[in-house]
């Protein structure tokens, strides 16, 4: 029986770092062709900076940013608005304000 839940732990760890893996690899090629197109699309080596006010040179990375950032979150998985912390403390303040001892 320790065997099998030594095997789960490890299949999940593995599993974590696979999905880890998988979002550092995303936003290393997010930072790379991302500065790549910017340089390329701004003629940088004939306009100078004068270019990089364009707004659309701005379009890749905006929005793959956001596909970025749903990936960070499906991968972290931080509860940003109901964390696990303010659900205790909302079930605490719950069970503390109601005087009923029949809860279901």
């Amino acid at each position: 029986m320790e065997n099998f839940e030594k095997q789960k732990k490890y299949a999940r760890a593995k599993k974590r770092v696979h999905e880890e893996k998988g979002f550092y690899s995303h936003l290393t090629a997010y930072i790379i062709v991302n500065v790549f197109l910017l340089f390329i699309n701004s003629d940088f080596i004939d306009e100078g900076f004068s270019n990089w006010l364009n707004w659309n040179l701005y379009l890749t990375p905006f929005f793959w940013g956001i596909g970025l950032f749903f990936h960070w979150i499906k991968v972290f998985n931080p509860n940003i608005i109901f964390s696990k912390q303010w659900e205790d403390r909302k079930i605490k303040e719950i069970m503390d304000n109601d005087n009923t001892t029949d809860f279901l």
